[in-house]
C-alpha cells in the first residue's frame, strides 16, 4: 500500500494566502512563500497552490509564486486555478510545478483532459472536482471555485475523468470546506469506489481525528488541508503520528 500523503493547500488571491468557509467570506491569512516554506521544512508531502480568483481573469498569475517556492522547497507542487490551455499548462510547468489541477475547462471541454494527459503524461494532470451535496448519495460538481453549479454529477464525472486520462482527482467539498467539522465521508468513499487513479481529498479538516476518520472510512490517498495548519490547530507531526497511531502508513 502506497503512503497516505498529507498536502498543504494554499488558496491564493492577489499574492495572499486566503481561507473562507464554503469556498466563501475569504480572508488573508499569511505570505504564500513563508507559508509553503514552513510546511515544506514541517514535513508535508506536497504542496498545492490554488489561484481562487483566476476564474475572473482567465489566467493563473501564481508563476512567479512558483518560481521563487522551488528556490527553498523540493517536495511535488501542484498549481491550479485559470489553466485553461496547453500553453497554460507549460507555463506552470516551466515555472516549477509538477502538476496542474484543471477545473472548469475540464468540464467545459471534456477532450482537453486527453489532450493535455497525452502532451505531458497523465501523472502531471489533476483533475479538480468540487462537490456540493443537492440531494441524499447524489453531489453536483462547480466551477469557478464553487460559485458555478454545472448540472455534472460528481460520481459521473470522476468515472470519466479517469477514462480521459487524469492521473490523479482532488476532491473537494463545498459543503465542509472551511468549516473544520471534518470532511464529507459519504462522498470521498463513493468517489473511492469508482475510480482506481489517487484521490486528494479537500474540505473539513480541524482536528487530527479527522483525517484518521477519512482514512478508515475510504480508499483516499491524501489529504489536502488547509485550516487545520492555516490557524495552527495542528501539525503535520501531529497529523502523521494520529495516523500512524491509527495504523496507516506515512512518510516520516
Amino acid at each position: 500500500m502506497n503512503k497516505f500523503r498529507i498536502i498543504a493547500r494554499l488558496d491564493i488571491k492577489n499574492e495572499h494566502v486566503i481561507k473562507g468557509i464554503h469556498l466563501e467570506g475569504l480572508r488573508k491569512v499569511g505570505n504564500p512563500n513563508e507559508m509553503a516554506k514552513r510546511y515544506y521544512d514541517a514535513g508535508a508531502d506536497e504542496i498545492i497552490f490554488m489561484d481562487a480568483v483566476a476564474a475572473y481573469y482567465d489566467r493563473n498569475s501564481l508563476s512567479d509564486i512558483i518560481k521563487q517556492a522551488c528556490k527553498d522547497i523540493f517536495i511535488p507542487i501542484t498549481v491550479g486555478g485559470g489553466i485553461r490551455t496547453i500553453e497554460d499548462i507549460q507555463t506552470a510547468l516551466n515555472s516549477g510545478a509538477d502538476k496542474v489541477a484543471i477545473n472548469t475547462k475540464a468540464i467545459a471541454e471534456p477532450d482537453f483532459i486527453e489532450k493535455a494527459a497525452k502532451t505531458f503524461g497523465s501523472q502531471c494532470i489533476v483533475l479538480s472536482i468540487v462537490a456540493k451535496n443537492i440531494a441524499p448519495q447524489k453531489w453536483e460538481a462547480y466551477v469557478d471555485n464553487g460559485r458555478e453549479p454545472t448540472g455534472i454529477d460528481v460520481i459521473d464525472w470522476a468515472k470519466k475523468v479517469e477514462v480521459l486520462g487524469a492521473g490523479e482527482i482532488i476532491l473537494t467539498s463545498i459543503d465542509k470546506e472551511g468549516t473544520k467539522k471534518g470532511f464529507d465521508l459519504e462522498l470521498n468513499n463513493l468517489v473511492s469506489q469508482v475510480v482506481s487513479i489517487p484521490i486528494i481529498s479537500s474540505g473539513g479538516a480541524g482536528k487530527d481525528k479527522d483525517i484518521v476518520d477519512l482514512v478508515n472510512s475510504s480508499n483516499i490517498d491524501a489529504a489536502a488541508v488547509a485550516s487545520i495548519l492555516h490557524y495552527e490547530l495542528s501539525t503535520i507531526e501531529s497529523i502523521k503520528f494520529s495516523l500512524g497511531e491509527n495504523g496507516t502508513k506515512v512518510r516520516v
